[in-house]
């Protein structure tokens, strides 16, 4: 059960995206997947998992180094986009986290925090119906440094104004919840409520 007394402790509430409000990570790990084939990279699926909120052509070009390969680390970072969006038929809100946002919208304070791109972070907000309900929305282009670093999460509580002690985040992912603590916010980790699917890739 979501602690809703820290809930509404909290001045702001800051919700991460792809596995906090949307069921989004077993679908980005298939366009991964397909991508990463075509260049002969290899992303084990659990590695996908451990390196959740690192932007996209950061991935690449971690990966690519230490496998040795040369790519074009943004280029090739718009086809793994495209290729999620090839599949964001298959996307599903996650209703416990979306069920705090839609309670505590009005009342006080929220926003998105993200290491995705933000057009990518809207279009998925705007599947599940929910892109307006945010006070701001802070995505990679928004800050120079991301998860595990606190930017996005700063950005986000001034953007709110409200000081960062009185933030709680909302994540899935080690890196994010390496970042609120190095915001000084309190947090939750989605997947003691939420269990995401795994889809196996082609």
């Amino acid at each position: 059960m979501i602690p809703w007394d820290r809930v509404q402790a909290a001045e702001a509430i800051i919700f991460d995206c792809d596995g906090t409000l949307v069921d989004s990570m077993p679908i980005h790990f298939l366009a991964w997947n397909r991508t990463m084939k075509e260049i002969g990279i290899e992303f084990p699926e659990d590695r996908f998992y451990a390196m959740g909120g690192i932007p996209t052509h950061r991935i690449i070009e971690m990966l690519a180094h230490e496998q040795q390969i040369l790519v074009d680390a943004h280029a090739t970072a718009k086809r793994k986009e495209e290729a999620f969006f090839e599949l964001m038929h298959l996307l599903e809100p996650i209703h416990i986290i979306i069920e705090v946002a839609q309670k505590v919208r009005g009342l006080k304070p929220i926003a998105v925090a993200s290491g995705g791109s933000r057009f990518g972070i809207e279009k998925q907000l705007r599947h599940v119906g929910i892109l307006d309900w945010f006070d701001t929305i802070v995505c990679a282009e928004d800050t120079v440094k991301h998860k595990p670093d606190p930017d996005v999460f700063l950005e986000s509580a001034r953007r709110l104004g409200v000081v960062p002690e009185k933030c709680l985040v909302f994540e899935d992912a080690e890196l994010g919840i390496q970042a609120a603590k190095g915001a000084r916010m309190d947090w939750l980790d989605v997947r003691d409520y939420f269990e995401s699917k795994r889809i196996a890739p082609d």
